[in-house]
């Protein structure tokens, strides 16, 4: 995944959208949390993991892509946010990890972010999401391209007056 490419093209979204709204001036990481865990948790619901009480499958593959693309943009948001100009991710590999923990392990890694908003911590955080997506199946490519067909879609969004 070319993360470089993908933190510059979210720089671009986030100057536009601040600029739209005449956001330039306001500290937004708190707001990016908040909408990350909200993310995260419209993920879980997608894939329906944690619901024992319910026989529904799982929503379609390219859903489940799209809402977890939707957790990259602000992780990369956030890491613009504590000054990160380039991203280097460890090439961790899931292995066997049970989806339900790997969740509960992401929701812990972005409180512990928003306790201490470091670059350990934001690295923590954003290995914990890669492995994520590992473990619903998605490849590095898989998320790379749908992050740029969402990134139009944003574009668009704000263009509608989203």
């Amino acid at each position: 995944m070319k993360i470089e490419e993908l933190l510059h093209m979210q720089k671009d979204l986030d100057q536009h959208i601040e600029s739209e709204h005449g956001l330039e001036d306001e500290d937004l990481v708190d707001k990016k949390i908040l909408a990350l865990l909200v993310e995260a948790g419209e993920l879980a619901n997608e894939t329906r993991s944690f619901k024992f009480w319910s026989k529904k499958a799982p929503s379609e593959k390219s859903i489940i892509l799209e809402e977890y693309v939707d957790g990259i943009h602000f992780i990369l948001s956030l890491g613009l946010e504590i000054g990160l100009e380039e991203i280097d991710v460890n090439e961790q590999h899931a292995g066997g990890e049970d989806l339900n923990e790997q969740f509960l392990h992401v929701f812990k890694s972005i409180v512990e972010f928003r306790e201490e908003r470091s670059v350990n911590h934001f690295f923590t955080m954003f290995n914990q999401y890669l492995l994520l997506g590992e473990v619903l199946g998605f490849s590095r490519d898989d998320v790379y391209h749908a992050y740029l067909n969402k990134n139009k879609v944003n574009y668009e969004r704000q263009k509608e007056g989203y």
